[in-house]
């Protein structure tokens, strides 16, 4: 079962090309994606990796959480599922 992982504190010189490379040591990437602003296209210094297994995604884990990367040390750890945050802000109107 494919697993999705959070990487975050990435350097802004990071790419998706950079994160399937990284990762691809520890097991098949599925998909490799670094966020960016959509209007400048900068890195928001994160992104999303997914695992073809749980065992390949605890291994990365394991070896790249809190190793530097282009000089900051990046952080890796099993991504939650999204939320709506627009249900968090103020009072509730009917």
């Amino acid at each position: 079962m494919e697993k999705k992982l959070y990487v975050g504190n990435l350097p802004y010189s990071a790419n998706d090309a950079t994160l399937n490379e990284l990762f691809s040591k520890y097991g098949e990437v599925v998909s490799a994606k670094v966020i960016t602003d959509a209007d400048s296209g900068r890195s928001k210094g994160f992104g999303f990796i997914e695992m073809s297994t749980a065992e390949e995604a605890q291994k990365a884990i394991e070896q790249l959480n809190d190793k530097e990367l282009d000089g900051r040390n990046i952080k890796v750890n099993e991504a939650k599922p999204k939320t709506d945050s627009r249900s968090d802000r103020g009072p509730k109107r009917w």
